[in-house]
């Protein structure tokens, strides 16, 4: 029988016709909560036909042991970064993955953080739940210039949104879109220096390479405007956690809205948890019922794809898909 690993919760908690879509190719399901370690991938895998994987550690060493019984790698959602592609790649295994799922869903959690880190909306929470009735003064986002460092998808989104609140808008990216930055009004940055400098809000949709990893470290930080408020709903490791904590405590910045950790699950300790005004939220940006819902049913439709010999909905790399052998 066909095995399939299937480690997303949100996957898995979620009601919808991908568990319908699964169940109906009669495959056998293993069920784990992820993000998984190496360590425990490597216990799961060499038994395995497939993989629906989230944010799991799938590296050269669990490749190399799930073949030659691996067929796929089904990324549930858009970062691929956690898998090794390359040596997928080199092994003639296709990963495929969701473009355009969710850039509704992570646009909306993007603008719940800043309002959030803006009206102190969890400390108030916290006050008024203990018994207390203290009001602090908040600030307005409506006039404020938002920095998008990515304008892709999610970016265009977030822009959207934030031209509706009478945000002032400006971007970078590599692929600009003049057609989308005319319509909706948006200044073009030719650097990431430009767009980070003299912004009220920044927000980060990049993607996670060797060029972006700790993008806003302390030398890019110290350019920022003072109070100035950081969105990060893309990858923990975009921020120097320990230089994020030092602006946050010494009041270089404003505040820090983060779905994401360069730790995840974080262990109890992990400083920005208990920085002044963050608001951390354990990567749920996409973790909404119709999200869930158009993600998973893309994975699956996918991995099935693929699993027939036929081509799949969207492929990160250029592995050709091997004939269903009968």
């Amino acid at each position: 029988m066909t095995r399939i690993l299937v480690t997303t919760t949100s996957f898995q908690d979620t009601p919808g016709e991908h568990h319908e879509l699964l169940a109906k190719e009669g495959y056998e399901v293993i069920g784990e909560r992820g993000p998984l370690s190496e360590e425990r991938m490597l216990e799961l895998v060499g038994n395995l036909d497939g993989l629906l994987c989230g944010d799991d550690a799938i590296t050269a060493e669990v490749i190399d042991k799930a073949l030659p019984r691996l067929k796929v790698i089904a990324k549930y959602g858009i970062g691929i970064d956690k898998i090794d592609v390359e040596h997928a790649s080199s092994r003639g295994i296709p990963v495929t993955f969701c473009p355009g799922v969710n850039h509704t869903t992570v646009a909306e959690h993007t603008f719940a953080l800043l309002l959030a880190v803006v009206r102190k909306l969890i400390t108030e929470v916290d006050i008024t739940r203990q018994g207390g009735w203290e009001r602090l003064t908040g600030r307005e986002i409506m006039g404020k210039t938002i920095a998008i460092a990515g304008l892709g998808r999610i970016g265009k989104e977030v822009a959207i949104r934030a031209k509706a609140f009478g945000m002032q808008v400006k971007a970078f990216d590599l692929y600009w879109d003049e057609e989308f930055a005319k319509t909706n009004e948006i200044t073009r940055c030719d650097s990431l220096d430009e767009v980070l400098s003299d912004a009220d809000v920044i927000s980060l949709h990049v993607n996670l390479t060797d060029e972006t990893r700790n993008m806003l470290n302390a030398e890019k930080i110290a350019k920022l405007k003072e109070g100035a408020i950081v969105l990060n709903c893309a990858r923990g490791e975009l921020v120097d956690s320990a230089a994020m904590v030092a602006a946050l405590e010494s009041g270089k910045l404003g505040g820090y809205g983060a779905d994401v950790l360069d730790q995840e699950p974080p262990p109890a300790d992990h400083p920005l948890l208990n920085a002044p005004n963050t608001v951390i939220t354990p990567h749920i940006g996409s973790r909404t019922f119709e999200s869930v819902q158009r993600q998973a049913g893309m994975a699956v439709r996918n991995l099935i794809h693929v699993m027939k010999g036929e081509q799949p909905l969207a492929q990160a790399n250029d592995v050709p898909i091997p004939a269903q052998s009968n």
